[in-house]
């Protein structure tokens, strides 16, 4: 029962917004298996256990971005209602909230995928490091080697795409 829900399918809901790691209200209520109105409204009830570096509710742009770039959230598109995130503190809180067996679980499975996804960016930093290590140490052949290494290693910056429509 440990492995209810697999560590990579619980990695592809985690996402990074205002320079966060977050999971939406509504991946998180299907993890749970309780509607996400069900959830945000326990929420809601316990909002004090919930401060703004715990949950967020995106903002109506955030929102029709998150659209636009992801497929899978084309059904928030026309939600009236803009969705919560949790960060990865507020998810640990959800399971003082959602009081069952499932949620306990399911958060267990969820803390062990943003441990997972953390040590997998640490390792990221200290292989940049040790290529920068190498670049000095050794002479200017390897320039261009490093060089596409680093851009590999680099995320790419998310361009300032114009607005579409008339003005």
């Amino acid at each position: 029962m440990t492995d209810l829900i697999p560590i990579e399918l619980i990695s592809t809901k985690i996402l990074i917004l205002r320079g966060k790691r977050v999971m939406l209200d509504k991946d998180l209520a299907k993890l749970y298996a309780v509607p996400t109105k069900v959830l945000n409204q326990s929420v809601k009830r316990n909002i004090r256990r919930f401060p703004i570096d715990f949950m967020f509710q995106l903002t109506k742009l955030e929102k029709l971005e998150l659209v636009t770039i992801c497929d899978r959230f084309r059904l928030l598109k026309h939600s009236t209602v803009e969705p919560y995130v949790f960060t990865e503190q507020g998810v640990a809180m959800l399971s003082s909230v959602l009081n069952s067996e499932r949620a306990i679980l399911v958060n267990i499975q969820i803390m062990r995928a943003f441990t997972q996804l953390r040590r997998m960016l640490l390792t990221n930093v200290d292989l940049k490091r040790k290529i920068e290590e190498m670049e000095r140490k050794y002479d200017k052949q390897f320039l261009i080697v490093f060089k596409v290494i680093k851009e590999l290693l680099e995320p790419q910056p998310i361009p300032n795409k114009p607005p579409i429509g008339f003005r």
